[in-house]
């Protein structure tokens, strides 16, 4: 097993350049590239003039009565058909990967349901053009869940860029990762290789271990103390934190969630009404404690920025639990789901390049050496474009746009709602081949440059987050633990085998064997 020793800054830094824009080619040192500068967004959308090129079409599809059309709409897409016969029956309908339709939740809880529908990788990066694309509290899609859940405050996701709010929380959420940043590898191997002696007791134990469960626990941990230095199992949050951010996390998200209950009591109260902060209200304010307690050393940071403490903690509670713990606790699973469905022949070559790798830098992980990996790269990258864990983006037109597919041109109005289902654009088939197979070596050489069409983080994969942007603040950390579990799981193991099943997020992992590394 690796030995580790404290990750040299020359490894993991932000960068902050004033003046430079920044470059799509990566080096070979992995970086957290965050330009001090309001730098404009690179855009890889198709401009008008080039739009106009394509025949223009009338956008097809309608929105039905008022309230009658955005309820039939949602009991389609929940039960009657499910999410993606929804979308794929509307694009066989309509011959046309743009169309219009109602997205949920609709009445009662959302009074603004239609949407334009964008369903290929050529028409959704107009999503991430905050020069024509309002993103203002489109977070969670057509509605806003209640700020009594956010401390009374519009967290920095629903902020759009044009607001000087979003600017300042930004370089708070920048400048918080990187003093932190040492800390990351360190601490994820701490923490992992106790959840893997953890996984293999209780499988020994029972013949299969839950995941989730036990990862939970973990992941919590891995984030509090790699980005606060602080262990909430040895203060007053205690390990409850896991299932106060899942309930929390539900009462934001149960609106558009599929929750497995019966038909007539999901749509009745979880999809027509807003579940009341006030049930969760003492739980938040339990986390709420904890992350003030931990973010002193944030605190300065933000106090110099112009944003008080309270505003700075409820966004640190927020970016840490939701988007990062929320987003470990979707993605993790499906990167073990996929890897083992695609067989040992890939299992064998990945760890045969994770062991050489990590033998040749004296057995320690550091950012070089993850660049040095380049098929687990790969398997990251493809995880990523096939189950994205953010799968619906939203934005508004803030002038008359033309928009195109592969087919045509579309013209839409200011005001219109755009609504992408980014696990079809990453599937487009007339960008990638094969694109519902998981192929693991799809993105080493010349598949580098499929990268911009990997859009998991609200922009494309070779570009990075800017205050000028929506695209996650959190990119190239997710990208980074999320090749670290990678790395970890083939030191130690050379197979595993799993059993896979449903949860309201995403996929629940059995683990029913463990081959520890035989060479």
């Amino acid at each position: 097993m690796a030995s580790f020793t404290s990750v040299s800054s020359h490894f993991l830094q932000l960068e902050f350049p004033s003046t430079k824009k920044y470059s799509n080619h990566r080096s070979n040192i992995y970086t957290f590239s965050f330009p001090q500068s309001q730098i404009k967004a690179t855009s890889t959308f198709e401009t008008p003039s080039t739009s106009q090129e394509l025949p223009l079409r009338k956008i097809p599809g309608d929105y039905g009565l008022p309230i009658v059309g955005p309820i039939k709409d949602r009991i389609d897409y929940f039960y009657n058909q499910g999410r993606d016969t929804f979308f794929a029956s509307r694009v066989q309908k309509y011959n046309s990967t743009v169309f219009r339709a109602n997205m949920p939740p609709g009445p009662f809880i959302s009074s603004e349901s239609n949407v334009i529908v964008l369903l290929d990788g050529k028409s959704f990066p107009i999503l991430f053009d905050v020069d024509n694309v309002e993103k203002r509290d489109l977070f969670t899609g057509t509605y806003m869940p209640s700020t009594e859940l956010t401390g009374g405050y519009r967290i920095l996701s629903y902020l759009d860029p044009s607001e000087d709010k979003h600017d300042k929380l930004k370089r708070l959420m920048f400048f918080h990762l990187r003093s932190r940043s040492n800390h990351v590898i360190p601490e994820f191997h701490s923490t992992y290789t106790k959840l893997f002696d953890n996984l293999e007791k209780q499988l020994a134990a029972n013949g299969k271990v839950n995941f989730g469960e036990l990862h939970d626990q973990a992941g919590f941990i891995f984030l509090t103390k790699s980005l606060f230095g602080t262990n909430p199992g040895e203060m007053k949050l205690g390990n409850d934190a896991p299932k106060i951010i899942t309930k929390w996390i539900l009462f934001q998200l149960s609106p558009i969630l599929s929750l497995g209950l019966p038909q007539v009591i999901e749509d009745s109260i979880f999809h027509s009404f807003r579940l009341p902060p006030a049930l969760v209200k003492k739980d938040y304010q339990r986390l709420y404690d904890f992350f003030y307690e931990s973010s002193g050393f944030v605190f300065d940071e933000a106090l110099r920025l112009g944003i008080s403490k309270e505003e700075a903690c409820h966004n640190l509670l927020f970016a840490t639990c939701f988007n990062s713990f929320g987003g470990m606790k979707l993605f993790f699973p499906n990167v073990l789901k996929w890897i083992s469905r695609a067989g040992i022949k890939l299992h064998v070559q990945l760890a045969e390049e994770i062991r050489s790798a990590v033998k040749s830098n004296g057995g320690k992980i550091t950012m070089a050496v993850l660049e040095n990996m380049p098929l687990m790269k790969s398997v990251v990258y493809e995880a990523f474009r096939i189950e994205p864990p953010v799968p619906l983006q939203y934005g508004k037109a803030k002038r008359d746009l033309l928009i195109s597919n592969h087919e045509n041109t579309f013209k839409v109005k200011e005001g219109e709602m755009l609504f992408g289902f980014q696990p079809f654009a990453t599937k487009d088939p007339k960008i990638f081949d094969r694109p519902e197979e998981f192929i693991g070596d799809r993105f080493m050489g010349d598949g580098e440059k499929l990268l911009k069409h990997v859009l998991w983080s609200n922009g494309p994969e070779n570009e990075s987050p800017t205050v000028a942007n929506k695209q996650c603040a959190g990119k190239d950390f997710v990208t980074l633990i999320s090749r670290l579990l990678v790395v970890e799981l083939f030191l130690r193991y050379d197979t595993f085998g799993i059993q896979v099943g449903k949860t309201a997020i995403g996929s629940a992992i059995t683990i029913t064997s463990l081959k520890r590394a035989s060479f």
